[in-house]
């Protein structure tokens, strides 16, 4: 693997090359690096492929100032390092022309045939969406990815291309649009490359991702990697030789490396343990590759003969592998002077599969595809395109796939003794909503290694598990903070809502029924027929208990009902439309109405006026993020972060669409955490930076730990995300402060 800071210096310094980056010559670079692997290749369609995108993009510039054909040639040449097939590449190579030049699908299937015009669609279409807010934008372009995943996973892959070279070159773009871009990355096309099993890509996407989102901590490490760089290069060459020895005294043929771990795994350490850089300990890491798994074994055993282990280090990914299909041999010992290091032990297959994942297995049916092997390997596809037609929520989708991307996995044992995996955070539910999920909604008790233990229990590696059940048990509200899998959280989110569905359709009939009475008109005649049929097409609904759902809710006042089906009856009754009564909602919030005069100053809902807002103690939303409101009945609307985990738990019939009233100033409360080092008067330097930027401190606790470094957590006033966004980055400039970050949840 890669030596992170040498790996950081060749993308510094790409544009600084002794030639300059013409497009000719990173073609004939694209076209030598191809030759290596797959050197009977149709060369001649690559060129006619480049001069069409040349062409297309001609007179387009990047922010950098180069020609814009650069960018399509470095994804191509991205997707030549995975070693991938000529339509690929060449999908990498026009990957943009459809949506950025005049071009079209049909010129590119009469040109270059109908799979590399599908594959251009596919990457096209990610992105094409336009959508109410950047949260819901996120939520479908990772919609449409999975699904785009399930049809040919090249489109993913030409993505993942495409995101690389953008965040390779993303310092020509402003700072916000860094951040964002670089958070995207981190939470969505990072663990992608890690689901793919391409660890090289993964890697250097979060390598990047924490240089621009976390500068000040990126570059100390550049220059702490960079002051040991002889120290630690002698060290490697020792470990390596040492252990080189004594594999050919055991007659072992195997090939040793030694580097660095890569920036943000170390990040992640710090981060994990609370501990600062030179705490860290097993900073390097080896890999031995051999030809059979049982040397593998055997080099397990010449390593632990040489170097003391480490208790609890070793972890056997070859016996169990991965979800992404790793596999391997980790163990860490006290090596040299008493330094930790980690050994990495595979075979070449092993090694090729951890590199380069699903690309290390492309092979192709007749017309284009995976084979069966390779669709096998990567079963957890078929699972999200399953979430993606039953999630049609497109935040809760997100919440799932981001859940399902960012897995430590451990392995437990059936009653039977059959193996299950599970991501590391799982419990007992998790278990048991996996075996069926009857078997999760009636679970009352578990027992682990013959032990009862609470639902709340953290599974563990070897844990052998069995599900007690009862009939008359019933999922409630609190198994959603038990659970951890994906799986079983939208089970157990399926059972409530629709136990909270049919005691809206209860209530709402009553309430109808009632209503219609008052008119002395006829339920039963008039929720069937051609009146019901009248009554949906205006409502816009499907069927008759929709429009009881949406009374029980809230959302749809009876008397609607009544101007729809005999308005001659309101007239009648000296009641006409417009001498409408307060309708069902104002009644319902009458008592909030008096209250509402604040709220209506920050939140504008539509089709509702005089609502009382408030605003969800969980997350905190402030004006400028994504929110949703829901309709809480008595107490008006509760408004939330289009994130908050709570949301995902709420009945989506009961969701209304709420926006920030922006012509109103406004002052809501953000909750921001900031780790610094404990060094004295830096808290009156911190408090100097709230006051230089108009902000005025609510409240403040402070706590020493126990490695010299101080966590504190303020409570302010902003007037929306711009403020808090330029507040933290005053505040991350200050000497002293290590990281601050806003606490939603």
């Amino acid at each position: 693997m890669t030596d992170p800071l040498k790996k950081q210096g060749e993308i510094d310094n790409f544009e600084k090359k002794r030639e300059p980056a013409t497009p000719d010559r990173v073609l004939k670079e694209l076209k030598d690096r191809i030759a290596t692997y797959y050197p009977q290749a149709d060369f001649p369609l690559l060129d006619r492929a480049f001069e069409f995108s040349n062409k297309a993009h001609e007179g387009q510039l990047r922010r950098s100032g180069d020609p814009y054909i650069l960018h399509p040639l470095g994804v191509a040449m991205v997707l030549a390092e995975m070693h991938l097939d000529l339509d690929t590449i060449m999908t990498g190579l026009l990957h943009d022309t459809v949506e950025d030049t005049v071009a079209t699908l049909a010129d590119l299937e009469k040109l270059f045939g109908p799979t590399i015009a599908k594959l251009v669609d596919g990457v096209t279409k990610i992105s094409q969406m336009s959508f109410r807010n950047t949260h819901e934008k996120q939520s479908e372009n990772i919609r449409k990815m999975i699904i785009a995943m399930g049809r040919d996973i090249r489109v993913i892959l030409v993505k993942l291309a495409d995101r690389l070279h953008n965040m390779r070159t993303l310092n020509h773009m402003p700072l916000d649009r860094q951040i964002a871009i670089a958070q995207e990355t981190l939470d969505i096309y990072a663990p992608l490359a890690n689901r793919l099993g391409i660890s090289w890509v993964k890697i250097e996407l979060e390598d990047l991702s924490l240089r621009y989102l976390k500068p000040e901590i990126y570059y100390k490490f550049v220059q702490k990697v960079a002051k040991k760089r002889k120290e630690r290069e002698k060290y490697i060459h020792e470990v390596i030789s040492d252990l080189q020895k004594e594999l050919e005294k055991e007659g072992i043929k195997g090939e040793v490396t030694g580097r660095p771990k890569h920036f943000y795994s170390i990040y992640k350490k710090m981060e994990a343990g609370n501990i600062e850089y030179d705490q860290v300990y097993d900073l390097l890491a080896f890999r031995v590759i051999v030809g059979t798994v049982v040397q593998c074994y055997e080099v397990l055993g010449v390593v632990h003969n040489l170097w003391k282990p480490i208790p609890g280090r070793f972890k056997d990914f070859v016996a169990m592998p991965k979800a992404n299909n790793y596999q391997s041999l980790h163990t860490t010992v006290i090596g040299p002077g008493g330094e930790r290091a980690e050994i990495q032990i595979r075979t070449q297959e092993m090694h090729l599969t951890a590199e380069r994942g699903i690309a290390a297995h492309w092979k192709y049916k007749e017309g284009g595809g995976v084979d069966k092997e390779t669709e096998k390997r990567f079963e957890w596809l078929h699972q999200l395109l399953q979430w993606h037609q039953q999630l049609k929520d497109p935040s809760e989708f997100l919440e799932t796939i981001k859940t399902d991307l960012f897995t430590d996995d451990i392995y437990v044992f059936t009653p039977r003794g059959d193996v299950m995996e599970f991501p590391f955070g799982s419990t007992p539910l998790d278990f048991a909503y996996a075996v069926h999920t009857d078997v999760g909604n009636r679970t009352v008790a578990a027992k682990i290694n013959g032990k009862i233990v609470p639902l709340k229990y953290k599974l563990r590696n070897g844990d052998s598990i069995e599900i007690v059940t009862s009939p008359h048990q019933k999922p409630t509200k609190d198994w959603l903070k038990l659970v951890y899998t994906s799986r079983a959280k939208n089970k157990i989110r399926a059972q409530i809502k629709s136990e909270e569905r049919a005691r809206a359709i209860t209530l709402g009939k009553e309430m109808v029924e009632k209503n219609l009475k008052r008119y002395d008109l006829n339920f039963d005649k008039l929720v069937k027929g051609a009146l019901l049929e009248k009554m949906l097409k205006e409502l816009h609904l499907g069927e008759l208990n929709d429009i009881f759902v949406q009374v029980g809710y809230g959302k749809l006042a009876p008397i609607r009902l009544v101007e729809i089906i005999a308005p001659e009856k309101l007239a009648a009754t000296a009641l006409a439309p417009t001498e409408e009564p307060d309708s069902f909602l104002k009644k319902v919030f009458k008592s909030a109405i008096q209250k509402s005069a604040k709220s209506r100053s920050a939140i504008k809902i539509h089709g509702m006026d005089d609502i009382l807002v408030r605003f969800g103690k969980c997350c905190s939303p402030i004006p400028g993020d994504p929110v949703v409101g829901f309709i809480t009945r008595g107490r008006g609307i509760t408004v939330h972060l289009a994130e908050c985990p709570k949301v995902y738990d709420m009945d989506q019939d009961r969701r209304v669409d709420v926006e920030w009233n922006l012509r109103t100033e406004t002052q809501r409360v953000a909750k921001l955490r900031l780790v610094c080092v404990d060094s004295p008067g830096l808290l009156q330097k911190m408090s100097e930076a709230f006051t230089e930027q108009g902000v005025n401190i609510q409240s403040a606790q402070v706590r020493a730990t126990k490695d010299n470094k101080a966590v504190s957590t303020f409570e302010v006033n902003v007037k929306d995300i711009s403020h808090l966004n330029k507040v933290m980055k005053v505040l991350e400039s200050v000497k002293g402060v290590i990281s601050v970050e806003r606490m939603k949840v």
